[in-house]
């Protein structure tokens, strides 16, 4: 099986910069924690606010198994009020 590559981009509202980080820390440790994971990384860009994630994982069950843990449900409830773009990318490696 292939591993899956996710990013992700988050434009944060004016002033709740704070709050996304903090979200995205606590997500990004369980995240680490999960069977599958190979990989997740947050980055923020030097032009703006945005957040940059960046995930891969073993193949698409452990994606399933990610989207269904109670911590990213948690942070799927908590992010849209703290963001005016969340912007997903599931990806395959071809080079």
């Amino acid at each position: 099986m292939e591993q899956i590559v996710i990013t992700a981009i988050l434009k944060p509202i004016e002033g709740h910069e704070d709050e996304v980080y903090n979200v995205l820390k606590t997500v990004t440790e369980a995240s680490r924690k999960e069977s599958g994971c190979i990989q997740y990384d947050v980055h923020q860009s030097m032009q703006d606010s945005n957040y940059i994630l960046i995930e891969v994982w073993e193949n698409e069950e452990a994606v399933e198994a990610h989207i269904n843990s109670s911590h990213y449900q948690k942070y799927r409830e908590s992010i849209p009020d703290f963001v005016s773009l969340r912007e997903v990318f599931k990806m395959k490696k071809i080079l």
